[in-house]
């Protein structure tokens, strides 16, 4: 995933909040207790919430399995006179050479996580990387997101250099959403060149998430609705989970 598509990525996502995203994360990372230090953001992609976070006072590391999209995070880095290490590993194999006050999966990180076994895998290894008191704070696109909203169908946009069809189908046995997409982007003669990439997600229910947090260490684990501070509702389409490692 995200080879090809790493160069696009930003373009197409230029109408996120990412600042807004930070804000919310800074937030949550407060009610644990965490308002500067050591976070490790898994899933970084292009670094559009490592930055932000940065800029908030935290020290961060960026980690992702796409060895293209970190590149593109350390190029926005540089371009900014900041130093953050950007790293390439499977956040399934978490391993960094300091314990973390926090690591963070963004933006539907945890939905490409598509075993149990990858799910637990994930959050031992987030376990292993949190000190003592600190949090793991994770979000998914929920259920009713990806079976009602992204469902299956065919989408599309025409931008003035780059033009995209995507198709989604939803699998209801296996609760898992395929993502095809296909992009045409405009060169500087006029000719266009095509991208294709496929992804994946899962849909996730909440007890099955909780119990593998349980089962990896964590205690206090909440669950909140939508960029909110509170419980989620029936048609959330996000939900934001924070679970603390216990003090040893």
């Amino acid at each position: 995933m995200y080879q090809a598509f790493a160069e696009l990525y930003d373009e197409l996502m230029n109408d996120v909040d990412y600042e807004g995203w930070a804000d919310y994360y800074t937030r949550l990372l407060s009610i644990y207790g965490i308002h500067d230090g050591k976070i490790c953001e898994c899933a970084c992609g292009t670094g559009s919430i490592t930055i932000p976070l940065y800029y908030r006072g935290f020290q961060m590391t960026g980690v992702d399995i796409s060895r293209e999209m970190l590149w593109q995070a350390a190029q926005k880095s540089r371009r900014r006179g900041i130093a953050i290490p950007f790293v390439q590993q499977d956040m399934k194999a978490l391993n960094l050479h300091r314990p973390m006050d926090a690591v963070l999966a963004t933006c539907d990180g945890v939905n490409y996580l598509l075993t149990e076994d990858d799910l637990t895998g994930f959050f031992r290894a987030a376990y292993r990387a949190i000190r003592p008191d600190g949090a793991l704070i994770f979000d998914v696109s929920t259920p009713y997101k990806l079976k009602n909203i992204l469902c299956s169908g065919l989408m599309g946009e025409d931008r003035e250099d780059i033009t995209y069809l995507w198709h989604n189908t939803w699998h209801e046995r296996q609760q898992l959403v395929d993502l095809d997409l296909i992009f045409f982007v405009r060169s500087g003669d006029g000719t266009y060149r095509r991208i294709e990439e496929h992804q994946r997600q899962r849909a996730w229910d909440e007890q099955t998430l909780k119990e593998a947090l349980w089962q990896s260490g964590f205690r206090t684990v909440s669950i909140y609705g939508d960029y909110t501070l509170s419980a989620p509702k029936e048609e959330s389409q996000r939900w934001h989970i924070a679970a603390v490692r216990t003090g040893e």
